[in-house]
């Protein structure tokens, strides 16, 4: 382990400054440093070393390398190689439990009620995301399968055909409109006032004779 008080050089591991490609112009670099500032590995990197502040290994980290590796794992995942994933999120739920398990017992040897209740709100809530980081890893390993409905075009078309022929269809029977209306209000067989042929109006007589005659 390196000492802290002894003076390094610029190339003096562990480095801890941020690379920044130069451009060829002084823009360029600026845009360059602007991209660093919001690549995800950098956010990552800022977090790590505030989370590590004070514990020692901070100071043995190489900023340049971090990132570098940092940007190695999300480029296989981005090309289906979840091993670093996988093996992170079983071993997040791993210590979850851990730290449902302990909480636990906190609160069991609770004396008042109200540390007993934080305590287990707080197990209770580890004990959560460790079932959330197990569900998460089995959809990674058996992603659910999803069934995207296709819209059919020509059948849409179709429905509209069809459509316009029924109205079309329909405009027969509305002719009749009158005569329905007289035989539901009624309740008998509508009348048919006119007729365009002599010979079914001579008939008609007839047959009327008839029915009085009998």
């Amino acid at each position: 382990m390196a000492s802290n008080s002894a003076k390094k050089s610029k190339n003096e591991y562990p480095r801890k400054n941020v690379q920044v490609v130069q451009g060829k112009t002084e823009q360029e670099t600026w845009r360059n440093l602007a991209g660093m500032a919001i690549a995800p590995e950098f956010a990552a990197h800022r977090v790590i070393s505030a989370s590590e502040d004070g514990s020692g290994l901070n100071n043995q980290i190489d900023v340049p390398e971090l990132l570098s590796v940092l940007r190695e794992r999300a480029e296989n995942t981005s090309v289906g190689d979840h091993e670093h994933t996988e093996a992170m999120l079983i071993n997040q739920s791993i210590a979850l439990q851990s730290l449902f398990a302990r909480l636990t017992e906190k609160a069991m040897a609770a004396e008042y009620m109200k540390t007993f209740e934080t305590y287990m709100r707080l197990a209770l809530r580890a004990q959560s995301q460790c079932r959330s980081t197990l569900e998460t890893l089995s959809n990674i390993k058996n992603p659910p399968i999803v069934y995207a409905k296709q819209a059919n075009i020509a059948q849409g078309h179709q429905q509209v055909n069809n459509f316009t022929e029924t109205q079309e269809i329909e405009k027969e029977p509305n002719q009749l409109s009158e005569i329905e209306n007289e035989l539901c209000k009624n309740g008998r067989t509508p009348r048919i006032t006119q007729t365009d042929d002599p010979a079914l109006e001579t008939l008609g007589e007839i047959n009327r004779s008839k029915v009085r005659r009998g």
